[in-house]
């Protein structure tokens, strides 16, 4: 049966069926064939699936991201990035990388950094001398930072779905997000250094003007800060925490910036429940399919088959983690967490791993899935945006791949990067 499932899904995929819908036919078989539970019971998991405390902060925020954007605060970030970071060599590549960063603690989606910055530095880069194919690898790349940096919505799918404290997921993320900008940040100098890629700026800014850009940029920066102390002295759980973002962006766009009106609130209301809508019919369809493979016994199975495969704890975790590259590949983010990390969640902590390590190395490399032929999403989504062809797009991110597979490997052998702040914090 689970051979069965499996081959409509991949069926289901290839005929261009939207990933939930495919999600939940799939499951079909399992309560039409076997007769071991009634088809309501279908129905009825995906009304519990939404019935959460804790799933209530993906809505949250959402809604706070897109009001965060509609107050003008990217263009911000983007002329801070630039006097950050826009002197080194390959400049407006490196104020992309900055803005992933920046970006982290407001987007939380890193398929929608990768589309914004597209459209917002692309062309410009493009009209520098970059080839569309180095465009597009140096943009799509940096998007990973955000699945990292809180509040990064995989995370809060992950610690929901898995039961993970998705406030220890979140100060997990900060470190390892630091030193994947780093990483790329040094990568994205040799590429530019070997491509001759100019600076965008002719030299370092004064002080005076960047410490003026920064505290233009402040309550934005101060996003992901404000997480971090409510988390750490327990002043409210990561759904009240997007509740409280919510207000905060309010206020800072309507007091602070002045640049919320009311068509750009309602514009940011109308892409929330746009993107809301996408997220929860993920969350019910992977509900059906997930409860599905629970009857029959799929994680247990999966689990007893990696077991005799191998002991050795190594390589039960590279085994997961090339299944997760490979499913990355064919399934969205949220739907990939929401489905695949179920089932290896439980290999993974028999073996001896810690949830929260492994929350951030799974989440982050599922995202990095959607940079991979055949239909990786953000690959989609950026070759999309700058008409660059996917070909060219794996050829010119050779060296970013290389880059990842160093810090994947930095992040499996230290452990201590992902552990350190909530071990300290919480």
């Amino acid at each position: 049966m689970l051979l069965l499932v499996a081959a409509l899904f991949a069926v289901f995929l290839v005929a261009g069926v939207p990933v939930a819908f495919a999600l939940a036919m799939s499951a079909i078989p399992v309560f039409v064939l076997t007769g071991t539970m009634p088809p309501t019971i279908a129905v009825q998991k995906m009304v519990t699936a939404t019935q959460s405390f804790p799933l209530l902060a993906v809505p949250f925020f959402i809604l706070a991201g897109n009001l965060m954007n509609a107050t003008g605060i990217t263009e911000r970030l983007v002329r801070f990035s630039q006097l950050l970071t826009g002197w080194m060599t390959g400049g407006l590549a490196q104020v992309s990388i900055v803005l992933s960063f920046v970006m982290g603690g407001i987007s939380g989606s890193a398929v929608a950094d990768a589309s914004m910055e597209a459209r917002l530095l692309g062309p410009s880069m493009m009209q520098q001398g970059y080839s569309k194919a180095t465009t597009a690898a140096i943009l799509a790349f940096g998007s990973i930072i955000t699945a990292t940096i809180p509040p990064s919505i995989g995370l809060i799918l992950f610690g929901f779905i898995n039961e993970v404290s998705i406030g220890r997921l979140f100060l997990a993320g900060i470190l390892p997000g630091i030193v994947l900008t780093i990483i790329l940040m040094v990568t994205t100098w040799i590429v530019a250094k070997r491509r001759g890629y100019a600076p965008d700026l002719p030299g370092m800014p004064p002080m005076r003007e960047l410490g003026k850009s920064f505290l233009d940029s402040i309550w934005a920066l101060a996003f992901p800060v404000v997480l971090i102390i409510g988390f750490r002295f327990g002043l409210f759980t990561a759904t009240e925490a997007g509740a409280f973002l919510v207000f905060y962006a309010l206020f800072v766009g309507t007091v602070i910036y002045r640049d919320l009106n009311l068509k750009a609130l309602y514009q940011a209301g109308r892409e929330s429940v746009s993107d809301i809508g996408m997220v929860m019919l993920l969350i019910m369809a992977a509900a059906i399919l997930g409860y599905a493979m629970t009857i029959e016994r799929a994680p247990q199975e999966i689990a007893e088959f990696v077991t005799t495969l191998t002991q050795n704890r190594l390589l039960i975790l590279l085994l997961v983690v090339a299944l997760l590259i490979v499913s990355g590949m064919f399934l969205e983010g949220a739907a990939n967490i929401l489905l695949v990390t179920p089932i290896v969640m439980p290999v993974l902590t028999a073996a001896g791993y810690d949830p929260v390590h492994m929350g951030i190395l799974i989440v982050t490399l599922i995202n990095f899935g959607g940079l991979t032929p055949p239909v990786g999403v953000i690959m989609f989504t950026v070759c999309g945006v700058l008409d660059c062809k996917t070909g060219a797009f794996t050829k010119a991110s050779i060296p970013f791949f290389i880059a990842m597979a160093v810090f994947f490997a930095v992040l499996i052998a230290f452990p201590a990067l992902s552990l350190l702040l909530p071990g300290y914090l919480m």
